[in-house]
């Protein structure tokens, strides 16, 4: 059994089409069906019904599994070989919501680089449902994530970043500008600027909402935080953002209210799948990263006591 008939597959399998698997791997369609033919022949099933959607037989769909499991093992295989030969080339995949953007780690990239400049950062911007998914398929080695996923001991390793409760902003003459602290029942009627249904913010903001008896009115859904910055600005609707961004904005005519009877909070962290090896250049990031919160929280500490 060739391994690269294991990988056509699975990519076929996760795209239940020839052609675009055929686009994914860079080979052409008829080498594909050809090799995915000879593959059936050999384990003497069907893997796939060819009707006018393409679906998994049941032989396919536990071939699949294993084959996960002996691509995982051969990718490992090649990562530590990798790692023997060459320490200190290679590159770390990492994916950060729009609504953070890198600088919450700028600063650790930029020491990375430093040290290791033959390694390539690679950032993919996408909401957290989607980084999660990315580090548990591969395609991500580490993912800064909004709130912390479920089921984080089976499927990741983590550390926590940060918690910054949310605060609403509003325009400076809205009603509620004006007030100290601001009820998060008392938005029922407001209309809101929300994350995207692919950010795990906009399932926790429905969630806290839904614990005051309301279900918020959604005006618009965005996954950049400057575009939500200026529909406020335009008296549009109000926001919840995580405090440290809020209190970052100047020069515009919004104000920040802290919230009460709200647990909605940017809880940031960094996660990596667990049980898989680590090639040398991701290792050496995810240590660097600790050390610099290690350093941060070790100020904070510092800095209260003084």
């Amino acid at each position: 059994m060739d391994i690269r008939h294991l990988e056509y597959f699975s990519e076929v399998a996760k795209q239940l089409s020839f052609t675009k698997a055929a686009s994914t791997l860079h080979v052409s369609q008829p080498s594909l069906s050809k090799a995915i033919k000879q593959l059936e022949d050999e384990l003497g099933v069907p893997l796939f019904y060819r009707a006018k959607q393409l679906t998994l037989t049941d032989a396919g769909k536990a071939v699949l599994v294993n084959a996960k499991n002996v691509l995982d093992a051969f990718h490992n295989l090649n990562s530590e070989l990798n790692d023997v030969i060459d320490l200190k080339k290679g590159e770390v995949k990492i994916g950060i919501p729009p609504i953070i953007g890198a600088a919450f780690f700028s600063s650790i990239i930029t020491r990375y680089k430093e040290e290791y400049p033959q390694v390539e950062i690679l950032l993919n911007e996408v909401g957290s449902k989607m980084i999660k998914q990315g580090v548990e398929d591969g395609s991500l080695d580490i993912g800064l994530v909004c709130n912390l996923p479920a089921k984080k001991q089976e499927l990741f390793e983590m550390i926590e970043v940060i918690n910054d409760p949310l605060t609403l902003l509003v325009h400076k003459h809205h009603h509620l500008a004006n007030k100290e602290q601001v009820d998060l029942a008392e938005l029922e009627d407001e209309p809101f600027i929300l994350y995207r249904q692919d950010f795990t913010l906009h399932d926790r903001i429905i969630e806290e909402c839904s614990k005051r008896g309301f279900t918020p009115n959604v005006v618009c859904h965005s996954s950049q935080r400057d575009f939500m910055i200026e529909m406020v600005e335009a008296k549009l609707g109000v926001a919840l953002l995580p405090g440290k961004i809020a209190n970052e904005i100047n020069g515009r005519s919004l104000v920040t209210v802290p919230l009460i009877n709200s647990n909605a909070s940017l809880e940031l962290g960094m996660i990596w799948k667990n049980n898989k090896y680590l090639p040398f250049a991701v290792r050496e990031f995810i240590e660097m990263a600790k050390q610099s919160l290690a350093k941060e929280e070790m100020h904070s500490i510092v800095t209260m006591d003084s």
